[in-house]
């Protein structure tokens, strides 16, 4: 429920009281307290800590274009295990010539074995070909507390006497990290700002730095490509991961399937035999059939040995939808599934693949991470 006529005291958001994870929630029980205020800015206020809020993609849209015309240095959080699906594409289109410090995170996700150098000139070159021209790409891990050294020198030679305006997707660790910033960068004895951030009310927390200016907090937002938003909260710790990626290798023919529980399915329609490496949490139940038997497979034991989703979760997803996919010859390629991590073929001999995904989930063939 929205409530009529009020706003939060440190935002400006509009009040609700229906869903904790959206911008403007307070519980009920506090609704008689004076001054009124959101429970993401009364977290900051009180301790020293920001929760996380989300806005859909229209809305979010209209913030960058406000941050496109402040003073503010953007630092755009992104998810190393789902980089193009929580990338902001064509950022620059909102916020100008407005300089871009891209932080990506979660590297503590990857085998201690890559080379960080190789990983952060990936990056350089996936950001440039989805229209993010950054300034700087940093590494960290903003829950291990890894590289936020490289963060805090990267914000201090890109800042100058600017704003820092963090924006992201949800589940991106944006969270994380701007409480880093807030607990060693921050004088939170001021008060949070009393009025929203000009032009728009869309929840947009300004908080106080030592220096007199501030850490612009944005809502995340919200990608329905990335399946991590169409599981149910209960199956996120089986499709998100905690721990160091350890990659499963499958040697297929021609003609043979790999499914991701009951949440998506590459089926190796034609070429060579070849290895097939599997970057995705360690929680998740990889099963090989052959395509012939795929389909029976799937109806008969989704929800059951195909699984995540459970079966009283199997309707709320959306119907899979097919991505085809030919790998060139000599190439080393990814395939992403948004949400869910992404498979490397390593065949140098090139495969025609069908890759299923419950619709709308994002699904794209990219140059090898690793």
């Amino acid at each position: 429920m929205t409530l009529a006529r009020e706003i939060c005291s440190g935002c400006g958001v509009k009040l609700q009281t229906d869903n904790p994870e959206k911008i403007g929630y307070i519980p009920t029980a506090v609704r008689d307290r004076e001054p009124l205020m959101c429970q993401r800015c009364y977290r900051i206020k009180h301790y020293n800590e920001m929760s996380s809020a989300t806005v859909n993609p229209a809305d979010f849209l209209a913030i960058l274009s406000q941050l496109g015309k402040s003073d503010a240095l953007i630092v755009h959080i992104v998810d190393l295990f789902d980089f193009e699906g929580s990338l902001i594409s064509g950022l620059h289109r909102f916020v100008g010539n407005t300089p871009v410090l891209l932080v990506v995170n979660k590297i503590d996700l990857l085998p201690k074995a890559i080379n960080p150098n190789r990983v952060l000139n990936w990056a350089q070159k996936q950001a440039k070909q989805n229209g993010i021209w950054a300034s700087k790409v940093v590494l960290c891990s903003a829950r291990k507390n890894i590289g936020f050294d490289r963060v805090v020198e990267a914000l201090s030679e890109l800042r100058g006497n600017r704003d820092v305006a963090v924006v992201g997707a949800t589940n991106v660790g944006k969270s994380t990290l701007i409480n880093r910033l807030i607990r060693d960068y921050s004088d939170l004895e001021a008060e949070l700002t009393t009025s929203p951030y000009p032009g728009t009310t869309l929840g947009v927390v300004n908080i106080p730095l030592d220096d007199g200016r501030s850490i612009i907090d944005t809502p995340g937002i919200v990608y329905d490509s990335r399946l991590t938003e169409l599981v149910q909260k209960h199956e996120l710790q089986a499709v998100l991961p905690d721990k160091p990626l350890k990659p499963t290798v499958f040697q297929l023919n021609e003609q043979q399937s790999l499914f991701f529980g009951a949440l998506a399915r590459l089926d190796f329609v034609k070429g060579e035999r070849q290895s097939f490496t599997c970057y995705m949490s360690n929680a998740l139940s990889i099963h090989r059939t052959k395509l012939e038997r795929a389909d029976e497979l799937y109806r008969e034991h989704r929800g059951e040995l195909l699984a995540p989703p459970v079966k009283e979760d199997l309707d709320k997803l959306p119907p899979f939808t097919k991505h085809a996919i030919r790998i060139p010859k000599g190439a080393q390629k990814d395939v992403l599934i948004s949400g869910l991590g992404w498979v490397k073929v390593n065949g140098m001999t090139g495969a025609e693949l069908m890759v299923h995904a419950p619709r709308g989930v994002k699904v794209i063939m990219r140059d090898a991470l690793i």
